[in-house]
């Protein structure tokens, strides 16, 4: 909403104060101003000037040679304008005088012909290309006869305006008008509000000679007010409706037109007039639209309407969209004579329903479709007629053709001192909030500390005690308001242990190389049920289908993270990005049932996936493409910082490569597994060799020791020994591993794979695996005794076991 404070200024005295001080006091109040914005660039020394005579330049076709009298002497002035001649009242820059962009007037000759000064049009005065009219945006602006030669254009040009810019919250659609304006302004200053009293003059003939009003959906149309305006003498409107209607943002366009456009932003109650002629009828009948039933409106576009469309009709076919935009089968033009004017009130939802049908949005749908007042809905019919009658030269037939079902009571609120003092934290008095109803211009009725409170219908947005303590507490002022600290606030917040841990656990995952990510918590139906963990599967957990699903995309909620984390690689390798490495932390939800009873369980995982090469460096020629056993360092890794003892024990997945994928066991409970994808899943996604894992993190994290634990640094030299077996092809390195732990304790400290064969000079079926072992005592050094007893010990218990023997 543009506030012209100079059209302000008719309804409330604020002569006193600053368009800046005004903005500032009104924004503490409530309403944000956007910004302040001057109508046009500060003018010095341009005046009104009389054109005594105007004759073709001697050296120049296009060009005139005017005498002006400016009032204190008359200047040769030379003007290109085309709309130039004698007896015009003109602006005159004198020599010497500045327009705006710093632009200075001096004396000049032109084609050999001195020139003292320059006739100005608007846009030379600084007002914007878009605000000025048709019928002089090419040309000088003629002035009208009454003004006064020598006076200063600026005051009658409103060049010396201030426009303030409201950022209006939804609920305030009161101050969608100047006159709602007004009454804010006149709340926060304490200051009178003088309101328009419209007695147009009546004609004798009644206006339900002419017009008979039918409302065949009343709920939708509660009034529908019908004026007759006759002999209406289409012209410019006069000179200050068009500079209030430019600084509002509105061009002018004629006296019929710019009078129900000031009217609109007067009021904030939207009007149309119709050309009565072109009516060819005798009522109004609005209804409902017909389906498939069309209009050409106003812009000549063809609107094709539905029922659940308003429109105003002659009794045959439509005139209007209700609310949104008249018909061009009635536009009032040049040549019109008589008008019917509506002013009517529209149910919100009905003309909402048809800006987003149609796209039209104007000032007056908006205003329909935040509610206007309807004690203003004749009262502005009215004040448009006066002004018609005033400067249309217009002849109104006597009283308003209606249909009125329209509510105009006013809604009570009961509001208590000492409620109102509990919620702002004050220690109001009567007096305080007396003085603020009655600032707000609100009626009441006291009780003691209680009032029951009459709010005017221009105030639709006030319905609780809740909406009439913030209109309190801001008039009283937001500034004054005590204010304490929160109890507390001196105190850090913090991260719980659990948030804590897991925030250590994601920078574990980024320093092994990983990246974290975000996926959707909705997949399709095809992902639903893909790279489940063995432990879900076997538990029967099926997906959840959403009732009403964004999309065919979105329709589950995930059991595994993976579906969605391969399709960030599949993006991003599609887009030429080969080596990637992903991870995300995140909630699944898992029920049993097919039709859910109850809440889902919510468990959260981890889930990674990896492609590519691990290692390229390209200087030193050295490259490692992913393997199972770097995804599995990285689990081995995470487990050893938790504390947790996890086993790999092979596993076959219908969605994994056989015979490279590894269930993850923690005290003999599944919790997750760990491998290749599939070929022909990776063929699906188009991607090369992927390795994933997908591990249970509420086991994990219940698992997690979080007593602190340290170990001594050894005083004493280790002692390594290597020793491979030969085996069948069947037995596990680990199960072997865990033998040579277990009998060489306490000497052997570390035990790990280094080499695994199979191949010429063994057996089929059979494969030789070379661990490396350490020993190492923490109070003395070992002696080659002590360090070969262990080791006898160890291949002894091996051979036994596995059936193995030394490979020599």
């Amino acid at each position: 909403m543009l506030v012209s404070l100079n059209w302000l200024k008719n309804y409330v005295d604020i002569t006193d104060v600053s368009p800046e001080e005004l903005a500032n006091k009104i924004t503490k109040s409530g309403i944000e101003v956007d910004g302040i914005e001057y109508v046009a660039e500060k003018s010095e020394n341009v005046v009104i000037g009389y054109v005594v005579s105007c004759e073709k330049h001697p050296n120049a076709d296009k060009l005139h040679l005017c005498q002006v009298d400016v009032g204190d002497e008359t200047l040769q002035i030379i003007c290109g304008a085309p709309n130039v001649a004698q007896g015009q009242k003109v602006a005159v820059a004198k020599p010497g005088a500045v327009l705006p962009g710093n632009f200075k007037i001096k004396r000049v000759k032109l084609r050999g012909v001195e020139s003292n000064g320059m006739i100005c049009s608007l846009q030379e005065l600084g007002i914007e290309e878009k605000y000025v009219p048709k019928d002089v945006a090419d040309g000088i602006y003629v002035f009208p006869t009454d003004v006064t030669v020598g006076e200063s254009v600026e005051p009658l040009l409103n060049l010396n305006d201030a426009v303030l810019e409201f950022d209006l919250t939804p609920n305030r659609a009161d101050c969608l008008s100047m006159l709602g304006v007004a009454y804010e302004v006149g709340a926060i200053l304490n200051r009178e509000v003088r309101l328009p009293n419209p007695e147009p003059t009546m004609a004798t003939g009644a206006a339900n000679d002419y017009i008979a009003v039918q409302v065949e959906a009343p709920n939708a149309n509660p009034y529908y007010g019908a004026f007759v305006i006759r002999n209406v003498t289409i012209q410019p409107s006069p000179l200050w409706m068009r500079n209030y209607l430019i600084a509002a943002g509105i061009r002018p366009i004629n006296n019929v037109v710019d009078i129900t456009n000031y009217v609109l932003l007067e009021y904030g109650q939207p009007l149309h007039a119709f050309d009565y002629d072109k009516l060819q009828s005798d009522k109004i009948v609005v209804r409902h639209a017909k389906e498939k039933e069309t209009i050409i409106t106003l812009d000549e576009q063809e609107r094709v309407l539905s029922k659940d469309h308003l429109v105003i009709t002659n009794g045959k076919e439509p005139i209007a969209l209700a609310g949104v935009m008249g018909g061009l089968s009635t536009e009032v033009t040049d040549t019109t004579k008589n008008i019917l004017l509506e002013a009517a009130y529209f149910d919100p939802a009905i003309v909402m329903n048809a800006v987003k049908a149609t796209g039209l949005r104007s000032e007056s749908s908006t205003r329909f479709t935040k509610g206007v007042d309807p004690n203003r809905v004749k009262e502005a019919g009215l004040r448009a007629c006066e002004l018609l009658e005033k400067y249309a030269n217009a002849t109104v037939a006597k009283g308003v053709v209606a249909f009125d079902e329209l509510n105009r009571g006013q809604k009570q609120v009961e509001i208590n001192i000492d409620e109102i003092n509990k919620r702002l934290g004050t220690s109001l008095v009567t007096s305080d909030v007396e003085d603020a109803l009655k600032r707000l211009q609100f009626e009441f009725e006291p009780k003691g500390n209680e009032y029951l409170v009459h709010i005017p219908t221009r105030r639709g947005d006030i319905t609780i005690f809740e909406d009439m303590l913030e209109e309190v507490a801001r008039i009283y002022g937001y500034d004054k308001l005590p204010y304490t600290l929160p109890v507390g606030a001196g105190q850090a917040g913090g991260l719980t242990e659990r948030q804590l841990l897991l925030r250590k656990i994601k920078y574990l995952m980024e320093a092994s190389g990983l990246l974290e990510s975000r996926t959707y918590t909705l997949i399709s139906e095809a992902a639903a049920n893909t790279l489940i963990s063995p432990e879900l599967a076997e538990a029967n957990y099926v997906p959840i289908e959403l009732a009403l699903p964004m999309s065919a995309d979105h329709k589950f909620l995930r059991i595994s993270l993976l579906p969605e984390i391969l399709r960030v690689l599949a993006h991003n390798r599609a887009r030429n990005q080969f080596d990637l490495g992903y991870y995300e932390i995140g909630k699944t939800f898992l029920t049993t049932e097919k039709t859910l009873t109850k809440q889902p369980e919510e468990r959260l995982r981890l889930a990674g996936a990896i492609t590519g090469n691990w290692i390229h460096h390209p200087w030193q020629q050295e490259s490692k493409q992913v393997d199972f056993y770097v995804v599995k360092g990285i689990l081995e890794k995470l487990f050893t910082f938790l504390g947790c003892s996890v086993a790999f024990q092979p596993l076959k997945h219908q969605d994994m490569h056989p015979g490279r994928t590894a269930s993850l066991q923690l005290e003999g409970r599944t919790i997750g597994f760990v491998g290749q994808l599939h070929p022909h899943l990776q063929n699906q996604l188009d991607l090369k060799e992927t390795y994933v894992f997908d591990v249970n993190m509420e086991e994990l994290l219940s698992a997690y020791n979080e007593e602190p634990s340290y170990q001594e640094i050894p005083k004493y030299p280790s002692i390594d020994r290597d020793i491979a077996f030969v085996l069948d092809s069947s037995v596990l390195a680990a199960e072997v591993k865990q033998v040579i732990m277990n009998v060489g304790a306490p000497l052997v400290k570390h035990v790990s794979v280094f080499d695994v064969y199979e191949g010429e000079h063994l057996k089929a079926g059979k494969k030789s695996v070379a661990f490396h072992l350490v020993y190492q005592h923490p109070e003395k050094t070992l002696t080659d005794d002590e360090v070969q007893a262990s080791y006898e010990q160890i291949i002894t218990a091996v051979k036994d076991k596995f059936a193995a023997y030394i490979r020599s």
